[in-house]
């Protein structure tokens, strides 16, 4: 962007740049020396490869000025997701899934594949290799083969259940249901495959995806998710017969959990897949030989999440508030894995955790959860203890997972001047290891970025994170845009700056641009009561939050006070609609995916639990 828009417009990003995946070429070489005199066709060839040797050097000149100028929003998608990562049962290395951005003609989409590395971070490769993604990847407990899911087989294939040899091999089809799979898990034995079906889409519903007619009715056509059951290994006759274990009835969630004893699966369910039935969801468990299934604790609340203790005799699980709300409180319980009343744990910070699993000891549960603008592991004691930090203050441990053996850990890792990268660690003491180097992105500029915290004009305390403006040496005020994150329950992390996004920091940064992330009230990572503390006043306090962290920058001598944007993303894109209609002190606004009516959004919404 040059120049600054007059008060009211639209803040718009233009690019600069030679297009996506643009990168500068070298000179052609040299050819052999001359031996003869040359005639008419020498000379021709001569003219052709200067004229070939100078588009080189003008291509390559032109790519190193965009990537010398900095960051643009195509370059954003040069960023790599990374995760989830899995860690083999003895340890010894982990896979872990890669994302690529493949933008080809009419082709926009992330094409991820599954890879391999030892846990001392040699040995790198791709395991799998499709035009179709590979993710979900799950060991088997010897080790020796990984399920994954692909939609590999054919144009109009589904998402199925594959596996492939450790050691390297062809693939094997598992499954040929009809529905997408997703979320293998093997048992404990080796014997089967748990996994889930989301019910096929109709006649109707393929024509309009090939037709590329996105519109549909929510409360239509559902289609819910179900526990299924295949075989690892194929019957005499070479087959592998699917068993449902849930009907349609339930509608099954991603976060079930084999039993050590492989003879049940505890599972947390809703009964529809309306995303306003969370505050209905329970845990229950299937029992294999008898093909019953079972309530596991009565409660008023939202339950999920279980896992079961390494002995088999305990579930834990996250239970809410009761009634459940959006954006409330919740901790972990333990519940007897033959049923009975749950009991609850210590609260956690932020009262909001994740479960990653049950540590070694058995005495012990490792929840992940937001911290301020980071990822923390802690443990919960089962006796009641305090929870206990497992990682360091200022670490960023994204979709951590437990090894089958509860000695390792894998996750993903990122700051704001790195992008997200595979590690495993030892559970105890924390060590992270980087797995391979999977980004590959040039050494471009990047604002520094540090957390800074101000007093709303109530007293309570705000924080957020600080971008400066690439190069920012300080002495002088730069033009400053305030981004709002969704939610209002969102929080902003200490992610890396190049990130594609609607609103990509790395771009505002490189083009001379302060960028204000905040924190206001409402916001995960502080607390329940922090988060609870816009209910009902959506435009109030939190207005304020933001109005008083811009005069925190202005009077620090960062911001100018003259040259100020606006803008955020849902209820981010609500909030700055709400903020230029109370001040004009922004000359620039973008809102996106914004709620401006209440009114309407209150008739039509999928989510009336969530009206503020």
């Amino acid at each position: 962007m040059t120049g600054w828009p007059e008060r009211g417009s639209i803040l718009r990003a233009r690019s600069r740049t030679c297009g996506p995946g643009c990168r500068a070429r070298p000179p052609m070489p040299e050819g052999p020396p001359e031996t003869t005199a040359p005639g008419k066709g020498d000379r021709m060839k001569r003219a052709r490869l200067l004229l070939l040797t100078l588009a080189a050097m003008a291509a390559a000149g032109l790519a190193a000025a965009a990537e010398a100028k900095g960051w643009t929003p195509e370059m954003t998608f040069r960023v790599r997701r990374v995760g989830p990562v899995r860690v083999s049962p003895d340890g010894s290395r982990a896979a872990f899934v890669v994302g690529t951005a493949a933008m080809d003609g009419e082709k926009s989409e992330w094409v991820s594949q599954i890879h391999l590395a030892r846990a001392d971070g040699t040995g790198a490769f791709q395991l799998t290799r499709s035009e179709k993604s590979s993710s979900a990847p799950a060991w088997s407990p010897d080790g020796k083969w990984i399920a994954f899911v692909s939609a590999r087989g054919g144009k109009d294939a589904k998402a199925s259940l594959w596996r492939i040899p450790v050691e390297g091999g062809e693939a094997e089809g598992l499954t040929e249901e009809k529905g997408a799979i997703s979320a293998p898990a093997f048992s404990p034995d080796g014997k089967w495959i748990a996994f889930l079906e989301t019910d096929p889409k109709g006649e109707e519903e393929e024509k309009a995806d090939k037709e590329r007619r996105d519109a549909r009715v929510v409360d239509e056509n559902e289609k819910r998710a179900r526990l299924c059951l295949v075989a690892a290994e194929p019957d005499a006759d070479g087959k592998r017969n699917v068993r449902k274990l849930t009907g349609a009835d339930l509608h099954v969630a991603d976060d079930f959990d084999w039993a050590p004893d492989s003879r049940s699966i505890a599972f947390s369910h809703q009964p529809t897949p309306h995303a306003d039935d969370w505050t209905r969801s329970d845990v229950s468990v299937v029992d294999l030989a008898a093909a019953t299934v079972r309530p596991l604790a009565v409660t008023a609340a939202a339950e999920s999440q279980p896992f079961y203790s390494p002995d088999g005799k305990w579930i834990a699980l996250v239970v809410s508030d009761a009634p459940p709300s959006w954006g409330g409180r919740s901790r972990v319980h333990v519940v007897a894995a033959e049923g009975g009343p749950p009991r609850a744990l210590a609260l956690t910070y932020d009262e909001q955790p994740q479960i990653v699993g049950w540590m070694r000891d058995g005495r012990r549960v490792m929840v992940a959860e937001t911290r301020g603008t980071v990822r923390r592991l802690s443990a919960l004691g089962v006796a009641g203890s305090a929870p206990v930090d497992l990682t360091p203050g200022d670490s960023m441990v994204e979709a951590a997972s437990l090894n089958a053996s509860r000695t390792k850990l894998g996750f993903t890792s990122q700051a704001p001047d790195s992008a997200a990268e595979a590690f495993m660690s030892d559970v105890e003491p924390f060590v992270p290891r980087r797995l391979a180097r999977v980004q590959e992105l040039p050494p471009l500029p990047m604002g520094r970025t540090e957390v800074v915290s101000w007093k709303a004009p109530d007293g309570k305390t705000i924080e957020g994170l600080l971008t400066y403006p690439a190069g920012y040496a300080g002495g002088s005020r730069a033009p400053l845009l305030v981004v709002i994150h969704g939610g209002p329950a969102g929080v902003f992390l200490r992610s890396f700056l190049g990130n594609p996004s609607p609103y990509p920091v790395a771009v505002f940064s490189t083009r001379g641009y302060a960028v204000l992330r905040c924190n206001v009230r409402g916001s995960s990572g502080y607390g329940a009561a922090f988060r609870h503390a816009n209910y009902r006043d959506w435009g109030g306090g939190d207005y304020r939050d933001i109005l008083s962290g811009v005069d925190m920058l202005v009077a620090r001598g960062i911001a100018d006070p003259d040259r100020l944007g606006v803008m955020g993303w849902s209820y981010g894109g609500y909030m700055t609609s709400w903020v230029i209609t109370q001040t004009k002190r922004f000359n620039a606004a973008s809102v996106g995916a914004g709620v401006t009516n209440l009114m309407s959004f209150t008739g039509t919404t999928d989510i009336p639990s969530f009206i503020p």
